[in-house]
């Protein structure tokens, strides 16, 4: 969820997955080969935590374990930053570590990886909720509900989020005022956005790209596909998880909620997912956005701050890159995204998984507990690199410096959209992403190739999601 400042958390690119993911087919089988002398830092009893290497910085490190080791002096730590180039690169590293015997205790995993670790390799923390429910409860009431969900499966809680981001919608106030508008209303439409693309690409040069996007499960196609009431996967919810929403969310609060989601049929062949590839098709035949890209966009804040791009999805985390790009609060803004049939926004989250190899798992939710604290958190993530998960952290000091002038998006996405919900990431989601990346660039080459591309990535994607992980 947390790439860098200047990059989206959660895109896993599970073609780069290689190594790990073929690692774990023997991981299970392999759990009583794993003893406490293979993890790294064990040697001297520490409880060991994977965290993505750009995530924290040092100095973010070095508090989060000085703090940490102020309330337990008893529990020694190692935060191992993982260098890698995304959050896919970052699992593939992990898979590896644990199919070779020396994982770590903790892991930082964003949605794209929930289930995956849930299904494979996690430890459900309803035990410790149950037990320390009245040491959990600020916290909880502190947490759109809709955070906590996307960190379930199946009927437990396997992670409790701190961090997440909602797809909205950026404006770079500078091109907007050379198109000669204002900054769109609050309940905006496709059509409206359709309508400033044109005035931008109409005020600009022939370099300047009115919209950017990149090819992936986060911020690609999938925003379009919510808010047409769409999805790439049939998604419902698992039963189960009453324990969880009768101890901490009111009534209204839990109306609706469950054990988790499930992403299973896939419907890439639907009429709705079609309609969003022709609109998508139309915008490039336009030339008003630029045709589906792959990586994870880290050349963007470059080209929005210079006034290259004039509107592009992400969440709170770009607050904090584009103040290092030198943006003024006032040089960009930021609404919803913008309605089709239905308000409906994506987003992802992140938070610490517990691994069933660990044993130290009691020492390793003391450390959950720890990191979900608001003065912890606000330590963490002054920078404004992403979105807490607390709401009373989202307010008028935290965007000051660095603006935009409608930071309340950012937590309004969930506060004020109750159908917002979790990109579609099923167990399978390693191939879910790749074939999604493959078959839109095919798609979006031309009108004429969007019909048979879907039906090449429907047959696909069913193929995937019958498959074990």
């Amino acid at each position: 969820m947390t790439d860098s400042l200047l990059s989206r958390r959660g895109l896993m690119r599970y073609g780069a997955y290689g190594a790990g993911a073929a690692a774990l087919a023997g991981v299970a089988a392999g759990w009583d080969r794993l003893t406490a002398a293979d993890i790294p830092g064990r040697d001297d009893g520490s409880l060991v935590i994977a965290t993505l290497g750009s995530a924290l910085t040092p100095e973010a490190q070095r508090a989060l374990r000085d703090g940490f080791r102020e309330v337990h002096p008893d529990i020694k730590i190692r935060i191992n930053a993982v260098q890698a180039s995304d959050w896919s690169d970052f699992f593939s590293k992990i898979l590896t570590q644990i199919a070779a015997g020396t994982a770590p205790d903790l892991v930082y995993v964003a949605t794209e990886g929930v289930q995956l670790f849930a299904q494979r390799l996690g430890v459900p923390l309803d035990r410790w909720a149950k037990r320390d429910a009245a040491e959990l409860r600020p916290y909880f009431a502190d947490v759109h509900p809709s955070l906590v969900e996307s960190m379930m499966y199946e009927g437990s809680l396997y992670q409790l989020p701190v961090e997440f981001n909602a797809a909205d919608m950026y404006v770079n106030n500078r091109v907007l005022e050379r198109a000669g508008g204002g900054l769109p209303d609050a309940d905006w439409t496709r059509d409206d956005f359709t309508t400033l693309l044109r005035a931008m690409k109409r005020s600009n040069g022939a370099r300047f790209t009115p919209y950017f996007w990149t090819n992936r499960l986060w911020g690609g196609v999938v925003p379009w596909l919510f808010a047409n009431g769409t999805n790439l996967l049939a998604e419902s919810k698992a039963p189960g998880g009453e324990w969880l929403w009768n101890s901490f969310y009111s009534e209204a609060q839990r109306r609706g909620r469950g054990g988790g989601y499930r992403w299973t049929t896939p419907q890439a062949d639907s009429d709705r997912v079609a309609e969003v590839y022709d609109y998508l098709a139309s915008l490039i035949q336009e030339d008003l956005c630029t045709r589906p890209e792959g990586g994870d966009g880290r050349n963007l804040v470059g080209v929005f701050s210079t006034g290259r791009v004039g509107v592009t999805p992400a969440g709170g985390f770009w607050a904090g890159g584009l103040h290092l790009a030198g943006m003024k609060p006032t040089d960009y803004d930021v609404r919803y995204f913008p309605r089709w049939r239905t308000r409906r926004h994506q987003f992802g989250a992140a938070g610490y998984a517990l691994l069933r190899t660990s044993k130290m798992r009691d020492e390793a939710w003391e450390f959950i507990k720890y990191t979900t604290r608001k003065d912890v958190m606000t330590q963490l993530f002054a920078a404004n690199q992403t979105t807490p998960a607390r709401r009373s952290m989202v307010d008028a000091a935290r965007y000051r410096k660095t603006g935009p002038a409608h930071w309340q998006v950012f937590y309004d996405t969930l506060d004020k959209i109750p159908t917002t919900g979790p990109i579609p990431a099923p167990p399978q989601v390693n191939e879910v992403e790749q074939l999604l990346i493959k078959h839109t660039g095919t798609a979006l080459a031309s009108p004429r190739t969007v019909r048979p591309a879907l039906r090449r990535l429907q047959g696909d994607l069913e193929q995937a999601m019958e498959r074990e992980v």
